[in-house]
């Protein structure tokens, strides 16, 4: 707007219009004493076509004028200091209530604005927010899982890729008709200071148990759908009505992990996600071509997405012998590069890409009803977040031809080497070097357990059961008593409180007594707390073991492995392994 446009007529000057209102404490521009003027201009009012424009004057300003508000004084225009009654013509002069007034409207205009971004900004937020919400489908845990993830623990989580032929395109992938197995199947393990994981994938054609499973109905009753025993893992899902919380209840007599929560993806998962990060990249040492998964790759490097994706992890006879266990060689490369991505700049520094995974990944997944909103998952994320890909182990269940086939078509446990890989995830021990766990452990193993040991009929203790199976106590004395030649032992009854770990508790001078125990019982060095002594019945100074939730028994030792057994074969998502 021009100086005349602002009241500038009559050789009247700008600065002097600007007038303090005792009243607000605020500047206001007035134009005229016959029309007093209020901070904020009145909308403007369009002019009659047939009126002649106004005169240009001090007395008129079309549009800003406004009737004197009852009851308000305004103090007569102001003039500069030592001014005549009437503005002498050319006079001209600036003052520093025009450049304070004006500073003081543009902050206050822009914070307006501003507030209102916010207010705006947060409200979108929440309604995105809540549409993510809508997103997610989740069923119920049927109590199979712990309730939860929780931060302060080690988290497992069971990851579902269901062979169901929902969803646009996927109809014309094999059986059309499944029921929505469970094909691909992930104990995730992440441990509790966030230092390492492990996914151990489990071979859909494992021999196994399938137990009871109590299932919710769609009309919130329940029923239990019976076990069967020496069947397919994969048949724990879908079959006879099988929910997620029964491939949960499946996994847990299976490997002795109870899993926190489940995730379940279809085939529309991978295509999905895959696009919403713009693709994958995977390798491949060979020219791959396999009609059925209609995967066509030329060896070398390649970025995959959407359908493409989906056609190298269910492509089987293609890589390797050319069944399930090379394809889960070929699922945890794909997941090794998918996880990389994810955590690369290129994605995190992403807005569209984020706001396309968040949208893909709601819709792509069902959920336990413990991990039911975008505020849970998001806790879950933040603490996967911490983890270092290096540290992320592949490895699979380790199995051997059903030697009850002629033709091999599933598999059974390799009850050599898996039970110590279950240990190794309930004792929540890494797959991978973590240099500074491995100092730690072994620091406490070197300054506990090496040195001199007494002989066992030296040995004085007192066992207590601290949250062991109800007569653990009396078990552990009899076998030491008369297995093991500890006849200085005796039962002291239940603990006060119940512990998580069994514990050995001895004073300095009884440290080879200690030693000697644990050697006998397979206590490892975290389990031994040096203390004080107790006084035992006959008044000597005796050590104190304590048998805790993980005691499974006498003579059962409680040294997880520290290692994999040999012939494991491992991964870690860091590295990009080319698919044979």
């Amino acid at each position: 707007m021009d100086a005349q446009g602002r009241g500038r007529a009559d050789d009247i000057d700008p600065a002097d219009q600007w007038v303090l209102n005792p009243n607000t404490g605020e500047y206001e521009l007035r134009l005229g004493t016959s029309a007093p003027q209020s901070g904020v201009p009145a909308p403007r009012r369009p002019r009659p076509p047939e009126a002649a424009p106004p005169a240009r004057g001090r007395t008129e300003a079309r549009g800003r004028s406004r009737p004197e508000t009852p009851g308000r004084a305004v103090p007569p225009q102001r003039r500069r200091r030592g001014a005549p009654e009437e503005p002498l013509p050319g006079r001209r002069g600036r003052r520093p209530a025009k450049k304070a007034s004006k500073s003081r409207k543009v902050l206050l205009w822009t914070g307006g604005t501003m507030a209102f971004v916010l207010v705006a900004g947060a409200g979108a937020a929440y309604f995105y927010i809540e549409h993510l919400n809508d997103n997610i489908a989740s069923v119920s845990d049927d109590g199979a899982s712990t309730g939860g993830f929780q931060k302060d623990k080690a988290i497992n989580i069971l990851l579902i890729g269901t062979d169901k032929r929902t969803g646009k395109g996927n109809g014309s992938y094999g059986d059309a008709g499944s029921v929505g197995h469970a094909d691909t199947t992930i104990l995730l393990h992440v441990s509790k200071d966030r230092s390492n994981a492990t996914a151990l994938s489990i071979p859909r054609d494992l021999i196994t148990d399938v137990p009871d499973c109590p299932t919710t109905q769609e009309d919130g009753t329940q029923k239990v759908i019976p076990g069967t025993q020496r069947v397919r893992f994969n048949t724990s899902l879908g079959q006879d009505g099988r929910t997620p919380s029964c491939t949960m209840r499946t996994v847990t007599e299976l490997t002795g992990v109870k899993p926190d929560n489940f995730m379940v993806a279809d085939f529309n998962a991978v295509k999905t996600l895959t696009s919403a990060v713009g693709g994958v990249e995977v390798c491949v040492g060979k020219d791959l071509d396999d009609p059925d998964s209609h995967l066509k790759l030329s060896k070398g490097t390649h970025t995959i997405e959407g359908e493409q994706a989906l056609a190298f992890v269910r492509t089987r006879h293609a890589v390797g012998f050319g069944g399930d266990l090379s394809r889960i060689g070929l699922q945890q490369q794909f997941l090794s590069a998918l996880m990389r991505k994810l955590k690369s700049n290129d994605t995190l520094t992403s807005p569209s890409k984020m706001l396309d995974l968040a949208e893909a990944g709601t819709k792509a997944l069902t959920v336990d009803s413990q991990l039911d909103s975008i505020g849970k998952l998001k806790d879950l994320g933040l603490e996967l977040g911490k983890l270092n890909t290096k540290n992320l182990t592949f490895t699979t269940i380790p199995v051997i031809d059903n030697p009850t086939e002629k033709v091999k078509a599933t598999v059974v446990l390799n009850e050599s080497t898996a039970p110590q890989v279950f240990d190794m995830i309930k004792n929540d021990v890494s797959f991978t070097a973590v240099k500074e766990q491995k100092k730690k452990e072994a620091a406490a193993v070197a300054a506990r357990l090496k040195g001199t040991k007494a002989p066992a009929s030296e040995v004085r203790v007192r066992i207590l059961n601290g949250g062991a199976v109800a007569g653990s106590a009396q078990e552990t004395l009899s076998w030491l008593q008369n297995e093991e030649g500890v006849t200085k032992s005796e039962n002291a009854g239940n603990a006060p409180a119940s512990l998580a770990k069994t514990t050995l508790e001895y004073a300095p001078d009884q440290a080879d007594q200690a030693r000697r125990l644990a050697d006998l019982m397979g206590l490892p060095g975290s389990a031994m707390k040096p203390g004080e002594s107790v006084t035992n019945d006959q008044g000597l100074p005796a050590m104190t073991l304590t048998l805790g939730k993980d005691f499974e028994g006498a003579g059962v030792s409680l040294t997880a492995p520290s290692k994999a057994p040999e012939g494991v074969q491992k991964s870690t998502a860091d590295k990009v392994e080319c698919a044979k």
